[in-house]
Order: C-alpha cells, then sequence, then structure tokens
C-alpha cells in the first residue's frame, strides 16, 4: 500500500522516467495547504481507512526518511546539480515541508481507500496487517517501495529511446515539426 502512495509521488515529482539536460524547465504549481477531495463517505469507513493507511505507512520518521535520495535526484534534476547542495536543500527545505504536511498525505490516502474499499474489506486489510506477515510486510515497506521506485526508473529509462524514436517518427508522419504543430500539407 505504501509502494502505490510512493511510486505515485515518483511520478507526480517527476522521478519515474529519466530527466533530460536539454528540456526547458517548468515551473511547480503552488498547491493549496489544505487539499480535500469532493469526497463524501461513511465516517465509520474512513476511519477504517485510516487506520489501515496508518498501518501501511509505518513509521512515519522511516517513511519520509526514505524519501531522502529520490528528492535529492529531483532537485538536481530541477537544476541544483551539486550533490551536497541539492541535499542541503532537500534536508532543510523539501522534507520540513513534506513532514508538516505529512498528515494530509495520510488524510488523501485514506480518503482513497474508503472511496475504493468497503468497510469490510478494509477491516479484513487491518486484520491481516496485525498478523505476523502484516506486520512483517509493514517493516519491509520502505525497501519494497524503494526497488518498486528503481526499478521503475530503470524501466522507463531502457524504453526511452524507443519512446522518444517513435514520438519523432509519429510527429514527423503528422508533419508537425519541432517547436510547433504546422499540419501537413495536402
Amino acid at each position: 500500500m505504501r509502494i502505490a502512495s510512493l511510486t505515485f509521488m515518483a511520478l507526480a515529482l517527476g522521478l519515474a522516467g529519466p530527466a533530460r539536460a536539454e528540456a526547458p524547465q517548468k515551473a511547480v504549481p503552488q498547491v493549496p495547504s489544505q487539499v480535500t477531495p469532493q469526497v463524501t463517505l461513511d465516517p465509520a469507513r474512513l476511519a477504517a481507512a485510516k487506520a489501515v493507511v496508518a498501518r501501511a505507512q509505518g513509521d512515519r520518521d522511516t517513511t519520509l526518511q526514505a524519501m531522502t535520495a529520490p528528492m535529492t535526484a529531483m532537485v538536481q534534476q530541477m537544476g541544483l546539480k551539486q550533490p551536497d547542495r541539492a541535499k542541503v536543500m532537500v534536508q532543510e527545505v523539501i522534507m520540513p515541508i513534506l513532514s508538516e504536511h505529512y498528515d494530509e498525505l495520510l488524510n488523501l490516502q485514506a480518503i482513497s481507500f474508503a472511496a475504493v474499499l468497503s468497510k469490510a474489506d478494509l477491516e479484513a486489510i487491518a486484520a491481516f496487517d496485525d498478523t505476523p506477515a502484516g506486520r512483517n510486510m509493514a517493516k519491509a515497506q520502505p525497501q519494497l517501495a524503494q526497488a518498486q521506485l528503481t526499478g521503475m526508473q530503470h524501466w522507463i529509462g531502457s524504453l526511452a529511446g524507443e519512446m522518444q524514436a517513435k514520438l519523432a517518427a509519429t510527429a514527423e508522419a503528422h508533419g508537425w515539426v519541432p517547436g510547433g504543430n504546422k499540419p501537413k500539407p495536402n
């Protein structure tokens, strides 16, 4: 469960794909401090989802620490190439912000879980989390999340050349030129 949230975060932050040095940097949109989806849920179902999410995330500090390396890579991709400076930015700026707003992430995940899973399913998941296997899975989540993130980065990176070539061929077939959408003459 935590794997999915970290993978989503990596995709949202652009960490899952290879960065191109020559690509122009886009401005990061400002996100409101309180993000609340418009979902109406049964309070008991939401409470069950919050319990599942809290267990799945495990230790807050361990989870946040697992984000440090990907965040450092993100800062470097954004243009601060010196690893020591990128790490300082992550430690002094990004991690404190993520830590301060961490409960918002848990609430968003709980709402998502409650919107998709029934109360009975959530209770069954919570019961599994209380078993030795469930506790072992929770302990392994940081390593599993990192392995999945690394695997996704390598997988997408291995396909980047093929994607780029096919994108260029398709753009050419449509008559599009770099820097604009000029239709192919008939």
